[in-house]
Order: structure tokens, then C-alpha cells, then sequence
């Protein structure tokens, strides 16, 4: 875990940026609901709202990014207001806060957007009950939330927007479908089921906490797509949860919410939580864990017993994400894994064809954007492989596999970036050969991907001598990496690369 969080690549700094960046907002967040007069509760729901608004936003523009949080609080405080109203009506509430789980996680169906808003809007009701919002407390609260997206927008879009000297990131959708096959519409009935058995055991387990068990459940559903990631997740959540614990142990409680220490320590959380989020989702939990002790500790709430309550309703969220995932209108992730692969696949092919006609002197082509969606796409490959290659998965020959498929992948995308570079040299010449090298790398793609009358790759020349030409070479490695793609992919006896 050490070595995937600091040994990580980060090009262009930019996971560094991204988690600077927070800090930044999010402390001057808190500082102007300080100076408008509001009170810690206030500052906290500002906070955490300034927390959402430049973590969860991902639109692939910068314009985009901007629309959606200003879309924020036209979703935030309407939920606010309702979370206040039923706050006294316990049945009201629960069914409430079910209704909300469920459309938020049906809105990610909308790409980033959807997902930006139905995470705001579940955070919103997630909050109100941690800070047991009622209706005279809304002015405040409401005030809270606008000053702190506002000025979140202010450090992301004005003071530090670094995303204007990047390449537009394309938004990659899960696979597609309707009704019921449709992967959200299943996740949100899902989560829904899963979320209320948390809220029902939940409760059982703690009148007052009981929110931290539907919080984890929800949580779990961010960012997956299929059965097996759902349980992946769901162990590194509990995981990082302990760790956390034991840490908040070690150190928040012995703070008893010392102001300073704890500030330096929330902005030490918030870093690590925005640093680790793209490599290691453990970590991330466990800085979550324990900001969200420093925050218990400054309301004056902490003890060692609220750290292993939060531990125990962390399991019960797990608990229901795992039923529901295997119980209700599952996914499986051979379904899932195959669509990223066939999708990485033909973005390799689209790569090559693009960066083919830049070559060959076309002004129009363009092979950066495709290079982007690639890697992607081959991120969620990655994830949606992830229960595969977990440590503790027994079924060893599919774990080879699925590490084989990955390795050749990632040699697409370094053969990939090679051409392309060579591409951007406004010196590189056409070699004759090029054509004839693209027309086997497209008939390779269609063999993996196409029908099954056409699985056989035919045309390749994996064993030809490496050619001296730069462009030549890099597709040579292509249509080899290509190659090899069929085996791990296709065993012998016809067994996909995972089971159902």
C-alpha cells in the first residue's frame, strides 16, 4: 500500500496540484464562514460542502466543471431543507433518505454531471443527520453552503484553475443499455436494497450513528460498476477503516480537540484524501477515518467508544453493499470486464488510425484526444480487473491471466504514446509500410473484438525484425502486444477471461 500511494506515477504533478489545490479551498472556506459570524456546526457543513465541490465535480472541461458547481447548491440545499423538515419524523426521514440514495445513484446514468450532483445530494442528507440539522438552523446552514461552493469556485476556477493548460479529460460512460440492463438502473436498485438493510440493522446497532452504516454502503457503489468491484471495495473500505481508527486512537483522541493540532491535522487529512483517492482507496479511507475523528473531537463528541462504533456500522454498510450486490439483480463482472476490454481495444485502434493519419500529412488529425480516452478506459479496466488480481482471490489461473491481459495492455498504451510522439515531430516522414502495419493492427482489433466467425487473427507479423523506423517499431510492438492478446483472453478451452 506504501508504494502504491508514493511510488504512484503523477504526471504533470497533477494528483499533487489536485490535493494542494483542496487544502487551499477548503481552508478558506472555513475561514470566511468564520468571518461571516457562523458558528463551528456552520463551519463544518461549509467545509465539507467546499470538500465536495472541488472533489467530486470531473466533468472533462473546464466550462463543464464550472456549470456543475454552480448546479451544486440548487441541489444541496432543497435536500437540506427536507432533511430539516422530517428530521423529527423518523419513518419520514428513513424513506427520505432512501429516495435520495436511490436517485443519486440512478443520476449517474447523466455521466459526470448526474454523478457530480447525485453525490452532493446524498452527502447534503448525510450531513444533516451528523449535525442533526433542524429548521431554524437552515438560515445558518444554508449561508454555510453558498459561501463555501462559492469560494471553492473562486481557488478552482479563478485563483489555481491548472486545468486550463491540460488536454480536455474525455468522460468515459459505463457500458450502455436500457431498462434493467442498464448498469445504473441496477446499481441504484442496489444500493437502494443495500442501503436500507444498513439503515434498518444500522439502527439496531445505534439510535444516534446509524447514518455512518448507510454512508458506507453508498460509498461503496461509487465507482463500481460490477459484483466483483463491489466486494473489492467494500474490503478496502473496512480495511481502511480500521487503520483509521486505530490511528484516530493514537492521535485524535489524545488531542480532546485541541484547535490548532486538530486544523493542522484536518489539513493533513484533506491532502491525503485528495492525494490518494485516484491510486489507493485504503488510504483513503483511512484519511477520511480520521478527519472524521478530529472532527467528533472539536464537537467535543470523541471517545474510544464512538471510534468502535463507527467501526461496527462500517461493517454493517459492507454488509449490505455485499448482499445487495450478490443478491439483488447482480452484475457479473465477466459482463463488465469484457465491455472495458472490447472498449480499450478499439480506442487502440482508433489511436492508430488517427496517429496513421497525421503521418501521412493530414492538418485534421488530431491523436491526442483519442490517447486521453485510452488511458481512460484502460483505468477502468483496470478497476473492473482489480477483484481478479486481488491478493486474496484463490482461482490462481485466472489471476495470471487477467495480470497477462493487463501487462499487454499497457504495452498497447506505451506503443501507443511512442507513435504518437513520433507523430508530433513535424520532421517524421511516411514510410510505405505504414499503411499495410495499421491495416494489421485494425484486423487484430476486430479479431479480439468482432464476431465469433471472426476470432482468428490472421495477417500479424509478431516475429518480423525490428524496423528502424520510429513509427514502424512502435506498430510492430502493437501488432505483437496484439498477438499475444489472444491467449490470455481466449484459454484454450474457450472459458472467458472470467467466470459469470
Amino acid at each position: 500500500m506504501l508504494k502504491r500511494v508514493f511510488v504512484a506515477p503523477d504526471p504533470g504533478r497533477t494528483r499533487l496540484r489536485f490535493a494542494t489545490r483542496a487544502v487551499l479551498g477548503i481552508g478558506l472556506a472555513v475561514v470566511v464562514c468564520g468571518l461571516a459570524g457562523h458558528s463551528l456546526v456552520g463551519a463544518v457543513i461549509g467545509g465539507l460542502a467546499a470538500l465536495l465541490a472541488l472533489f467530486t465535480v470531473t466533468d472533462a472541461t473546464v466550462r463543464g466543471q464550472a456549470v456543475t458547481t454552480a448546479l451544486l447548491p440548487a441541489v444541496g440545499l432543497p435536500v437540506l431543507a427536507v432533511a430539516a423538515a422530517v428530521h423529527d419524523l423518523p419513518v419520514a426521514r428513513d424513506l427520505v433518505f432512501l429516495a435520495v440514495v436511490g436517485a443519486g445513484v440512478y443520476a449517474r446514468r447523466w455521466g459526470p454531471r448526474g454523478h457530480s450532483l447525485g453525490v452532493f445530494a446524498f452527502m447534503t442528507y448525510f450531513i444533516a443527520q451528523f449535525l442533526q440539522a433542524t429548521p431554524r438552523r437552515l438560515p445558518e446552514l444554508y449561508a454555510a453552503v453558498l459561501l463555501s461552493v462559492l469560494t471553492a469556485a473562486a481557488v478552482r476556477f479563478g485563483l489555481w484553475c491548472y486545468e486550463r493548460r491540460l488536454p480536455p479529460v474525455p468522460a468515459v460512460a459505463p457500458p450502455d443499455g436500457t431498462g434493467l440492463a442498464r448498469i445504473t438502473t441496477r446499481q441504484a436498485v442496489q444500493a437502494t436494497v443495500g442501503s436500507g438493510f444498513a439503515l434498518v440493522v444500522g439502527q439496531l446497532v445505534s439510535g444516534e450513528r446509524w447514518y455512518w452504516a448507510v454512508g458506507a454502503t453508498w460509498w461503496i457503489f461509487v465507482n463500481t460498476t460490477s459484483r466483483g468491484e463491489t466486494l473489492v471495495r467494500g474490503f478496502r473500505r473496512v480495511l481502511g477503516t480500521v487503520l483509521g481508527i486505530g490511528l484516530g486512537v493514537l492521535v485524535a483522541v489524545p488531542l480532546h480537540g485541541a484547535p490548532a493540532a486538530s486544523v493542522a491535522l484536518l489539513a493533513l487529512c484533506v491532502f491525503g484524501i485528495f492525494y490518494t483517492a485516484a491510486v489507493s482507496y485504503t488510504w483513503m479511507m483511512l484519511c477520511v477515518t480520521l478527519l472524521a475523528s478530529l472532527l467528533y473531537g472539536l464537537l467535543g463528541l470523541l471517545d474510544p467508544a464512538l471510534l468502535a462504533l463507527r467501526l461496527a456500522e462500517t461493517g454493517v454498510g459492507a454488509l449490505g453493499a455485499v448482499l445487495a450486490v450478490l443478491f439483488v439483480l447482480p452484475v457479473t463482472t465477466h459482463t463488465v470486464t469484457d465491455a472495458w476490454i472490447q472498449r480499450a481495444l478499439r480506442a487502440v485502434h482508433a489511436c492508430t488510425a488517427e496517429t496513421a493519419a497525421r503521418l501521412v500529412g493530414d492538418p485534421a488529425a488530431d491523436p491526442a484526444p483519442r490517447v486521453a480516452e485510452l488511458e481512460q478506459l484502460l483505468a477502468r479496466v483496470r478497476l473492473a480487473v482489480a477483484p481478479l488480481v486481488h491478493p486474496l482471490n484463490p482461482m490462481l489461473g485466472r489471476k495470471r491471466r487477467a495480470r497477462r491481459v493487463l501487462a499487454l495492455l499497457d504495452d498497447c498504451a506505451r506503443e501507443i504514446r511512442g507513435l504518437v510522439a513520433v507523430a508530433a515531430d513535424p520532421e517524421a516522414s511516411h514510410d510505405a509500410r505504414l499503411a499495410a502495419a495499421c491495416w494489421r493492427v485494425q484486423a487484430a482489433v476486430e479479431a479480439l473484438t468482432g464476431s465469433p466467425a471472426g476470432r482468428e487473427i490472421t495477417g500479424l507479423a509478431p516475429h518480423q525484425p525490428p524496423a528502424a523506423e520510429p513509427a514502424l517499431a512502435h506498430l510492430q510492438g502493437l501488432e505483437r502486444a496484439l498477438a499475444e492478446l489472444a491467449t490470455p483472453l481466449r484459454a484454450p478451452s474457450g472459458s472467458p477471461l472470467v467466470g459469470a
